[in-house]
């Protein structure tokens, strides 16, 4: 029998988010023996403003091949578009000296597309992972831009699938086989327990007062089709929260447009309201941060956490305004606008419930990196794309 010769597969990180989505898959190329993994983190990842994801990365036991710092400063349109330039810049000289195999881009923050670029331009076979999917945002366009230029994709669900067939893709190269965020979310609900205490493990700035008898949790990003209003959105939530006198845990923006606005409110509402019940915190590392979001009455903002391993852990969601919008959504989660009333209308909904959502497997089972891996292992890579007329 012909030994298969070790692939080099190149993940790409470039925020915050974007590990939990692709851990469980990186586990599995580097356990693979016909696999080896190569990893780059660059962009917000890298920054301790936005919780410095590398030195996660690297306390569970990944090396980094290359670090890729472009971030522009700014948080507006602007600075969007020069950070997604200079990516594509030290990302082609990255994949020059690494020379992978395959390059992996993950799903759909702005600056992914310039590591679509960066591969698809030399040639690099490019995989996309949770491609077809909507929602608003720039993402919608980042997300289909980066389907296009990949040659192979895996998606979440079959909706994903079936809209990558009409945009042209050829289906033999699509594979539904789930979020590998999930895979974390599977480990979290075979052993839920909080066995840790927040404030003291991440520290934090803020009161939260007796968060054990419970606790929300709020993660609302702007939007950056609508950047100019951030700051006064996530000042009304923190208004509400205010008022509503219950602890929570409220995670810090990620880069896009509108972040410093969305910055300066929460600094602005803590330095003049200094609300006793919310404690602010930068980032918690994956498992640590699903045990706190399946172990609360509610999670509230516009995060895809809530759309997708929220349904999975049955957790009550509040999704507000049009960030999320399109996406598949379970039973879990209560779609409102930005209106306070509104908004407190549906988180007293949800907190009154006394038991949890069923579990829902929409964006996937608990299995994908393994499965992903295993696809990886002998499948032709390719670049000579043809779009399925």
């Amino acid at each position: 029998m012909k030994t298969l010769n070790k692939r080099k597969i190149c993940a790409v990180i470039t925020a915050r988010p974007s590990y939990s989505r692709i851990k469980s898959l990186l586990t599995a190329i580097e356990k693979n023996e016909f696999l080896e993994l190569q990893l780059v983190v660059a962009a917000s990842a890298l920054l301790n403003k936005y919780g410095n994801v590398s030195e996660v990365i690297e306390k569970d036991g990944f090396k980094i091949d290359e670090r890729i710092y472009v971030v522009v400063e700014g948080e507006d349109t602007r600075s969007m578009a020069k950070t997604t330039g200079l990516a594509v810049i030290e990302l082609t000289t990255a994949f020059y000296n690494l020379k992978p195999d395959a390059v992996i881009v993950i799903a759909d923050r702005f600056e992914t597309i310039a590591v679509s670029i960066a591969s698809s331009f030399q040639n690099i076979p490019l995989i996309h992972l949770q491609g077809g999917e909507v929602t608003g945002n720039i993402d919608e366009k980042v997300r289909h831009a980066n389907s296009k230029l990949a040659d192979l994709h895996f998606v979440s669900n079959a909706d994903a699938e079936n809209r990558l067939v009409k945009m042209g893709e050829n289906p033999r190269t699509i594979f539904n086989l789930g979020c590998p965020s999930i895979d974390l979310a599977e480990e979290i609900r075979e052993n839920p327990n909080l066995d840790f205490n927040p404030q003291v493990k991440y520290g934090g700035v803020g009161q939260i007062g007796d968060w054990q008898n419970g606790y929300l949790v709020v993660m609302q990003h702007p939007v950056t089709t609508e950047y100019e209003n951030a700051g006064k959105q996530v000042f009304t939530l923190l208004s509400l929260i205010n008022e509503l006198n219950v602890p929570t845990f409220w995670f810090w923006p990620n880069m896009d447009a509108g972040s410093d606005s969305t910055a300066n409110a929460i600094r602005t509402f803590r330095e003049t309201q200094k609300p006793h019940n919310i404690l602010f915190i930068k980032n918690m590392v994956p498992n640590d941060f699903l045990k706190l979001i399946a172990n609360a009455k509610c999670l509230i903002g516009n995060s895809s956490v809530g759309i997708r391993e929220s349904a999975f852990l049955g957790v009550p969601v509040v999704n507000i305004g049009s960030r999320q919008m399109g996406r598949m959504r379970a039973e879990n989660v209560i779609d409102v606008g930005y209106g306070k009333e509104e908004i407190k209308s549906a988180i007293i909904q949800h907190t009154a419930k006394k038991e949890k959502f069923p579990c829902s497997d929409i964006y996937g089972r608990g299995n994908s990196g393994e499965e992903i891996a295993k696809i990886l292992v002998s499948i032709p890579l390719k670049v000579n794309k043809k779009i399925a007329y």
